[in-house]
């Protein structure tokens, strides 16, 4: 992944983007350095005290897995049982049966932090392709991954 550009956030973007990631994941991302990272394949991070933290998804800031990791959020996040842990983690979509819990908030399309269940640490981020009280279930696809553990994201070193 090669970097295209990249600049300090003004204070006033840097407070821009802990509203908008506090109010769609109850996170508060805190750090000392927040700068703005445009990589050649398009895609847009945040790098918080030189990790990257933050992703942009349409323009939607989200946290990208190490920044879930950091930052466990409170809100959108869907908990998947050990069988599903090594196929999230390989970057498949989420199924109906491998879900434990999910915030019933979700809305169909939003962005989602996928967790494993028995220590609450994200391996993934997906996007709802159903309602939050519509993904416990026996079947079918509800969350396609975006960026997992592992991937050229995850592993990215400025």
């Amino acid at each position: 992944m090669e970097v295209k550009s990249r600049h300090h956030l003004r204070s006033d973007g840097v407070h821009e983007l802990r509203e908008r990631l506090a109010e769609a994941l109850g996170v508060d991302v805190t750090g000392d350095a927040f700068e703005f990272v445009e990589l050649e394949d398009g895609r847009d991070l945040v790098l918080v005290d030189g990790e990257p933290t933050v992703m942009y998804v349409d323009e939607e800031p989200f946290l990208t897995v190490r920044g879930a990791n950091d930052f466990p959020p409170e809100r959108r996040v869907v908990t998947v049982d050990a069988g599903a842990v090594s196929f999230v983690s390989n970057g498949a979509d989420v199924m109906r049966p491998g879900i434990t819990e999910a915030d019933e908030s979700i809305a169909s399309d939003d962005l989602v932090v996928i967790v494993e269940e028995t220590h609450g640490k994200a391996l993934a981020i997906g996007r709802a392709l159903v309602d939050g009280d519509d993904l416990l279930g026996n079947e079918g696809k509800v969350v396609a991954s975006i960026h997992h553990v592992g991937d050229e994201l995850y592993q990215f070193t400025p």
